[in-house]
């Protein structure tokens, strides 16, 4: 019977330490880092740089939930109205060059919700 106690505490213990970090949210700081390295493509054109390409993918790995890709979907739309020249057309087409399959359009005007 102690030996059982043990167990389910040990489990609860695991439970507590390992939720927490399962449902860490995605935040704007961490879709910013994977995607500067697409900045100056999204603004000139030409073919966007690996490390653009491996943040876009990275960002599409991280953004699992519903919630991470709605956060996700806002951080971008307010990164393309606060930074001056970013083509919408560029953008739209940024996960297929870089071998990424979304199943929205990528654009301002998206409804993230």
């Amino acid at each position: 019977m102690a030996g059982l106690k043990l167990i389910c505490s040990l489990v609860l213990l695991c439970m507590l330490v390992v939720e927490p970090m399962a449902t860490t949210a995605l935040t704007c700081g961490q879709v910013a880092s994977q995607t500067a390295g697409c900045i100056r493509y999204l603004q000139r054109g030409g073919n966007p740089p690996a490390a653009c390409c491996n943040g876009v993918r990275n960002l599409n790995r991280q953004a699992r939930t519903t919630r991470d890709r709605q956060t996700a979907c806002r951080c971008l739309q307010t990164a393309a109205r606060t930074i001056s020249g970013i083509n919408a057309k560029l953008a739209a087409g940024l996960p297929a060059k870089c071998g990424v399959k979304i199943p929205y359009k990528i654009s301002p005007s998206t409804n993230c919700n």
